[in-house]
């Protein structure tokens, strides 16, 4: 690990390792053991202050760099992170609690996404416009809009840190990134390795601090061009009304509520197993996980059963054991979670598996047992609010029109996974979806490659992710000429 060390109490501004302005420290935990893994500084407005500077004084050139140059770049960041994989997903399975086979998942994953935007640095392109006479010519160019805040939450880190510095690089964006506090290890690791392939000083900052410190500074602040947020829905607002007082553009990923929607006709031994790896992967810590099943009344009792006998088969444990799933990310969400497991039954729901902490053999974890709801109303919390653990909420539908009704029936509109062997009904259903993402036979966009990662409703709202992503990370300026003639010599 040693190549990849993060320096205790330190922060990444304008190419340097540095301290808070105050000495400030924050522990970061291991949510196995509670125990501390080490400091990073804590960051408050004087340090986002430092980070928005050096990347204002980054940004000219950076913009004016050859996007070729700015893919090179990239591809030898995406080159450095499948050369550190196993470092990485260190940082991140410990640092967040999942298995090492997740953390080393999202590595691979991570580093296609940079891969794919250092491809794309150079193919972003404006338009030739038609005119009414040959005496006009019109065109449109996209430009980086500056300097680009991006704050993402602890589920996910490395995912989420490429997913929006990545193609706002490519873009010629400059970027100061404030990752969780609770789990910030990998974002530093990336930034580190970005810094190696080529970053100048500046382009990407990284600091860590409390929300209503950095992160209020951070999206507040007057030099900021553009803000990308990922995190919760209430937040999500709360940094809406601070970029309004900027005009600053954002883009929001926000809580999503989604459900499998599984019809009689659907193939059962594909179904099951992606339904439960839905709701089990990260803990169900992912703001798409499948923590709604809606089931045909005519299969619905074999499908519970067998997905709670796959449920309850889930192997809990640490990180290192690499098992099936680790232990909630912290105190605070492990008691968020407990309260929909105490509050579910009493409302009616009638418990299949689960409902308990998962502590027997981890007793100084935050764990959770896989936990499945049957006899879920629309009107219980279970059904309509983001629990963020592993824990699935199930409904019967008879009938397309029920099961769309109940599919809709949220204030969430991110992903709808529809299962089902009928095709003309799978593109029915999906035409109907109040959801920025629909998957037919699958768990989310497997397969699919620039798949843009959208959403509707209280979801956000983004062009983030895929193809599009370079997009919300550039504004178009249109601009016509008027050809005049010149006089003969």
């Amino acid at each position: 690990m040693a190549d990849l060390d993060i320096p205790t109490a330190r922060q990444l501004i304008d190419g340097a390792w540095t301290a808070a302005a105050d000495g400030g420290e924050l522990p970061v935990l291991d949510p196995a053991t509670r125990e501390t893994i080490q400091s990073v500084a804590r960051a408050r407005a004087v340090d986002v202050d430092h980070a928005v500077a050096a990347a204002r004084r980054a940004a000219p050139g950076w913009a004016a760099t050859s996007p070729s140059e700015r893919g090179a770049i990239l591809r030898r960041w995406a080159d450095l992170i499948g050369a550190h994989v196993e470092q990485l997903a260190e940082h991140e399975s410990r640092d967040v609690g999942k298995p090492r086979s997740g953390g080393r998942l999202n590595m691979y994953i991570t580093q296609g996404i940079v891969d794919y935007f250092a491809g794309a640095a150079d193919k972003l392109t404006g338009v030739t416009l038609p005119t009414r006479t040959p005496d006009y010519f019109g065109y449109t160019r996209p430009e980086p809009y500056g300097v680009c805040a991006v704050i993402i939450p602890w589920n996910v880190p490395a995912v989420l840190t490429v997913a929006n510095v990545a193609p706002a690089l490519a873009a010629g964006n400059t970027v100061v990134l404030k990752p969780s506090e609770i789990a910030p290890l990998s974002p530093f690791a990336l930034a580190e390795l970005g810094r190696r392939a080529g970053l100048p000083p500046g382009v990407l900052n990284v600091v860590t601090g409390l929300g209503p410190e950095a992160g209020v500074a951070l999206t507040g602040h007057p030099d900021i061009d553009h803000i990308s947020f990922v995190g919760s829905t209430v937040t999500g607002r709360a940094v809406m009304r601070a970029a309004a007082q900027h005009l600053v553009p954002v883009k929001l990923e926000l809580g999503g509520k989604s459900p499998n929607v599984v019809f009689a006709d659907a193939d059962l031994d594909v179904a099951i197993p992606a339904i439960i790896a839905s709701i089990t992967e990260n803990a169900g810590q992912n703001c798409y996980a499948g923590s709604r099943l809606l089931v045909e009344e005519s299969i619905r009792a074999q499908v519970v059963e067998r997905v709670a006998a796959g449920m309850a088969a889930i192997r809990t444990g640490p990180w290192d054991q690499d098992l099936d799933m680790g232990p909630l990310v912290s105190q605070a969400q492990y008691e968020r979670v407990r309260g929909f497991l105490a509050e579910a039954p009493s409302a009616g729901a009638r418990l299949v598996t689960g409902g308990e902490p998962a502590t027997a053999a981890f007793d100084d974890g935050w764990y959770v047992a896989p936990t499945v709801f049957d006899q879920v109303d629309s009107d219980m919390r279970l059904a309509r609010e983001e629990v963020f653990g592993p824990v699935l909420a199930v409904q019967g539908f008879r009938g397309v029109d029920e099961a769309v009704a109940l599919m809709n029936g949220t204030d969430f509109g991110l992903l709808a996974c529809i299962w089902t062997s009928d095709v003309s009904r799978a593109l029915r259903v999906a035409g109907q979806a109040r959801a920025g993402q629909v998957a037919v036979n699958q768990f989310h966009d497997a397969g699919v490659i620039g798949f843009p990662f959208n959403m509707q409703k209280e979801s956000g709202f983004s062009r983030g992710g895929g193809y599009a992503a370079l997009r919300e990370y550039t504004q178009e300026k249109a601009v016509a000429v008027r050809l005049l003639d010149r006089p003969s010599a």
